[in-house]
């Protein structure tokens, strides 16, 4: 990393909000103004066998650790304190693995909660289909109130998957799931999203549901072209989420936030690389990508494309606390269309 985004960064240290809420993370709740300079969209381990298949077995986790901590113990030298990692269940969450990787790097780690409709709904287990978006809400909630998979880690956001609009039926259920469960625990919903149509059509349930538009991540937002979707999406409230900064694509990142500055809605937007990827199946894990290109290329780009340090600090460390912190206690899930119980099985 260079001077200049040394200090850049250094900029966002000592920012925070002045809510009394905090951020989950698989070692449990910090405090907003613990959460630094935060990655918000990246992986440790993803495994594309598909959810009937996807199992723990698949991957030597001593493996995996070997593998993976040095890219993380690289991200704090570059100044990350957050990492928000963004691999659903039966796409290799694996909530015991990040804490490991927590403790060992230092680093404060999100897992999550939901399930992920894109990719033609590989990833999306069997029930999923059968059950109604209450009884997903209540499996999602119960991880929030009781821990994930009697592990006692508790999700720190809600994470789905929708392909382009218009959207599904499964798309449209897990959508209106989540926002019975952001309603129960005030996690925000990250969602993968195919395109601008899909990205207001969510937003649209989400209101319909009763959960506002800024409980709402719209995950890979720069693949939608057209920025004035971005600024209609932003002004009812949404987080964009300018994820994938890698060498190839600084110029098209910087560009896009430097839109979003010009148009008043800077405090609307997450960066991150949506890197790592420890691959099962691959020997070792395949090509990792490390956490490093927003630090040494991204945050150079863009000062000289006129963002400043109260810009960066903006981007990396006020806007991931914001739009990740929780304000209550676990408690139990509630739906507008009833009180939803915990499905077995």
């Amino acid at each position: 990393m260079t001077a200049g985004a040394a200090a850049l960064v250094a900029a966002s240290e000592g920012k925070s909000t002045a809510a009394k809420t905090h951020i989950m993370t698989v070692r449990g709740p910090i405090p907003t103004d613990a959460v630094g300079v935060a990655l918000t969209h990246e992986h440790v381990l993803v495994d594309f066998i598909g959810a009937d298949k996807v199992s723990r077995d698949r991957y030597d986790t001593d493996e995996v650790v070997e593998v993976v901590l040095p890219h993380l113990q690289r991200a704090c030298q570059l100044g990350v304190k957050t990492l928000v990692e963004c691999t659903p269940a039966f796409l290799g969450r694996d909530p015991l693995l990040l804490k490991r990787l927590s403790e060992a790097s230092g680093l404060h780690i999100l897992t999550n909660t939901g399930y992920y409709g894109a990719a033609g709904d590989k990833f999306v287990p069997a029930h999923a289909f059968m059950e109604t978006a209450d009884q997903l809400a209540a499996r999602w909630s119960a991880e929030w109130r009781d821990g994930i998979e009697g592990t006692g880690i508790r999700p720190g956001f809600i994470k789905i998957g929708v392909d382009a609009g218009p959207l599904s039926e499964i798309d449209r259920k897990l959508v209106r799931a989540a926002a019975t469960t952001h309603r129960a625990t005030g996690l925000v919903i990250t969602s993968h999203t195919g395109n601008g149509v899909a990205a207001l059509e969510q937003l649209d349930l989400l209101k319909q549901e009763g959960a506002g538009s800024g409980a709402f991540i719209w995950v890979h937002a720069q693949n939608e072209r057209n920025p004035d979707v971005h600024e209609q999406a932003a002004r009812a409230g949404a987080w964009l989420s300018f994820d994938g900064i890698s060498p190839k694509s600084v110029e098209r990142h910087v560009a896009a936030v430097a839109a979003m500055k010009q148009r008043g809605l800077l405090d609307r937007v997450l960066i991150s690389h949506d890197a790592g990827w420890y691959r099962v199946g691959e020997p070792r894990g395949g090509i990792f990508r490390p956490f490093d290109t927003l630090f040494e290329q991204f945050i150079p780009a863009a000062t000289a494309a006129g963002l400043s340090r109260d810009d960066i600090a903006q981007l990396l460390q006020l806007n991931p606390s914001k739009a990740f912190a929780v304000a209550q206690a676990p408690r139990p899930a509630s739906s507008p269309h009833g009180q939803a119980s915990v499905p077995q099985g």
